[in-house]
């Protein structure tokens, strides 16, 4: 086990290395941030944006800017924002809850609808219920979910008048973002649940549990379900690390005050520090969901080991 711990440290550093070393690397060719921060009426003349850049520290050599970004992530300081001139750490943390909390609430949503559907559509496949969970999963996936988005806002918030259209002011404003982004999760979830139980039920186990006598609704929860969770618990983690760092396009929808809206704005103003914090902070996050998936493995299946 210590082992196998030490192992996923070492591939997490990796990753998270890996990842702000390439947003690092693309931030230096989306333009000069002396420029979008210049405040005089006229043209600044290069002198004015050296005096700039010095301020900033964007005169060092590039690997010298780098490192720094890694010794303070070492300590926890994820530098200072060009723009606010607020402690990045300090924008991160106020944008992370609004993000965790959208994202934990889809998926929430997400497993509620999935699982009795993907179940009933598995016991009863063939039948008119099991076409009409599959051709509403069908269509969940060829919505985008910005367009989903939109049109909840348009029906629910202008037109009904029934729910926030937009904003963070109360648990009214939470619905329509997470219930958009967990239809669209639903979709895949439903049929990648339905495929796995019909796989499961129809194997030789299942089969000799049958022939026991033991009533169908027990060989459905206690020998299938249970050997068909690593994959669907493999897929709604990897899905969950998605949906932090893929809220980008629906927090703009809802003007959702989170990680993803703070990207983009940063994005906007050539924000290095906090564009790299962020994205640093997503990619731990990812890295972390993905682990504890892994450590579930072994309490769904005994037989799987950690080494």
């Amino acid at each position: 086990m210590a082992k196998y711990l030490l192992s996923q440290f070492l591939q997490a550093v990796l990753v998270i290395v890996f990842v702000t070393l390439v947003v690092a690397v693309m931030l230096r060719f989306s333009g000069d941030p002396a420029v979008a921060l210049f405040q005089g009426a006229s043209a600044p003349s290069e002198e004015e944006l050296q005096e700039i850049r010095q301020a900033l520290g964007l005169n060092q050599p590039f690997l010298t800017q780098y490192g720094n970004f890694l010794s303070g992530l070492l300590t926890g300081n994820l530098g200072i924002s060009f723009r606010s001139k607020t402690a990045v750490s300090t924008l991160v943390w106020q944008a992370m809850p609004p993000t965790l909390l959208l994202a934990l609430t889809s998926l929430l949503i997400s497993i509620l609808i999935s699982l009795p559907l993907g179940i009933y559509a598995a016991v009863h496949k063939g039948r008119w219920a099991d076409q009409f969970i599959r051709m509403f999963s069908l269509l969940g996936l060829s919505f985008p979910n910005f367009w989903l988005g939109i049109m909840l806002v348009l029906i629910f918030g202008v037109v009904l008048g029934w729910l926030p259209p937009s904003g963070y002011e109360s648990a009214l404003s939470l619905i329509l973002p997470s219930v958009t982004l967990g239809l669209i999760l639903t979709s895949t979830t439903v049929r990648l649940l339905r495929a796995s139980l019909l796989e499961v039920l129809g194997s030789q186990y299942v089969t000799v549990a049958r022939s026991k006598g033991l009533s169908e609704r027990r060989v459905l929860y206690k020998h299938a379900l249970r050997n068909t969770a690593i994959p669907v618990i493999t897929f709604i983690g990897l899905q969950f690390g998605g949906l932090i760092g893929g809220v980008v396009v629906v927090e703009q929808v809802f003007a959702w005050p989170g990680l993803g809206s703070l990207a983009l704005q940063a994005i906007a103003n050539r924000d290095y520090p906090v564009l790299q914090g962020t994205v640093t902070v997503l990619a731990v996050m990812v890295v972390l969901v993905n682990f504890l998936v892994d450590l579930s493995y072994g309490w769904f299946d005994p037989r799987i080991r950690m080494e």
